[in-house]
């Protein structure tokens, strides 16, 4: 069954990953034993650290990034997941504080509560002070720096060899340190669904889903506040390993405090196509609404959202990956302030070497596009980083 936190997850987590993450999807190895520790550290060029439209500032940056992950069945039932990143990035130009520290920590629990129903929770806290996805139309070298916890649950279970239905759950708050910018942005988001698969074919499940959402902002809530109700339906396909899709249509209805509201479409498909061993192709499609990062004079972005990725392996020690992200948007105006269209685009490409079983040394290049029906919500940033981690 398709988990539809998958397609969120890509657009949602991109936006407080620590700065000198790669688009494009960099390949790690197995170590074959539950506790690792891993030591990377990197050297980069950043054109525009924060992300401005005009005044860019750029610099070199060093970035050295300790880890520790657990991962280890428990108990014959019981699956236990834990994980632990520190970043430390080091800037040569870059106003106030030069040496800025992130944090990442992640939970799992996963348990089979009987042969045909599995329960599971995700917990991934990130306190970000270089965020790499940066928010637009903000004002000149804004601090971006963020605090996002998220909480994952899952519930799975079989009512027959033909018939599987699932309950989700999903909250994510997000809290900025900068309190102009914390005022305007810091909120809950919820999100719960239900869905129930049959099994037409072998290869062939055709699924319905119903999903709620609310957003909950800190200050001014009683104009910025919203909540939404999906229905939907679609298949999940699985030929073998080499090709996996899933598809989901239907629509939401958005009630918007204060403001107009909005029945409209909402579809969100995903592929993988795995070509040779460790090779593949994945694409993604969305068609939702999202936050805006200028509450004050617009409601929310309706995306469409389209994910490219691919990776590669020219022998077993030489790969080549690479990301795209391309979002035509339209940011919708509030009362009196007209809606504005805006494109965005993030690209990625990385080789990568695995020299050893412990080593992966990578060289990537990434770039970001904005172009805005507004020019102070324009952006260009282009990044350059030689990365080699050792994992214990």
């Amino acid at each position: 069954m398709m988990n539809f936190f998958r397609v969120l997850l890509a657009g949602g987590l991109a936006a407080v990953l620590p700065a000198l993450a790669v688009y494009a999807p960099v390949p790690e190895k197995d170590q074959g034993k539950a506790l690792t520790v891993k030591v990377k550290s990197a050297l980069s060029y950043d054109s525009n650290i924060f992300g401005g439209a005009t005044g860019a500032i750029e610099s070199s940056i060093f970035q050295v990034v300790p880890g520790i992950a657990y991962n280890a069945s428990v108990t014959d039932q019981m699956f236990v997941s834990l994980a632990y990143e520190l970043t430390l990035d080091h800037y040569d130009n870059r106003p106030g504080d030069k040496l800025l520290d992130s944090h990442m920590a992640m939970a799992r629990l996963a348990r089979a509560m009987s042969p045909t129903t599995t329960v599971d929770f995700v917990e991934l806290f990130m306190a970000a002070s270089s965020p790499e996805s940066l928010l637009n139309g903000l004002p000149l070298n804004a601090d971006q720096s963020m605090i996002r916890n998220e909480v994952d649950g899952t519930l799975l279970t079989s009512l027959n060899p033909k018939l599987g239905a699932s309950l989700k759950a999903r909250t994510v708050y997000n809290k900025f340190r900068n309190a102009i910018l914390g005022r305007s942005l810091d909120r809950i988001e919820n999100l719960y669904g239900l869905s129930v698969d049959f099994a037409a074919l072998p290869e062939v499940k055709v699924v319905g889903e119903l999903r709620h959402q609310d957003v909950f902002y800190r200050k001014l809530g009683e104009v910025k506040n919203k909540r939404s109700d999906f229905v939907m339906g679609g298949v999940d396909y699985a030929l073998a390993k080499k090709m996996t899709a899933s598809a989901r249509a239907g629509a939401e209805w958005r009630h918007r405090s204060s403001e107009r509201s909005a029945a409209v479409p909402y579809v969100e498909v995903t592929s993988k196509y795995t070509y040779a061993p460790e090779s593949f192709i994945t694409a993604g499609y969305m068609l939702t609404i999202e936050e805006t990062s200028d509450t004050a004079r617009f409601t929310d972005t309706r995306v469409n959202r389209f994910i490219l990725n691919l990776q590669h392996h020219f022998t077993p020690l030489i790969a080549v990956s690479a990301g795209a992200t391309f979002e035509p948007s339209v940011i919708k105006g509030r009362r009196g302030q007209a809606s504005i269209d805006e494109d965005t685009g993030r690209y990625g490409v990385a080789l990568t070497y695995l020299p050893t079983k412990n080593w992966v040394l990578t060289g990537s290049i990434d770039f970001d596009k904005v172009n805005s029906g507004e020019a102070s919500r324009g952006v260009e940033r282009t990044r350059y980083a030689l990365t080699g981690s050792y994992t214990f």
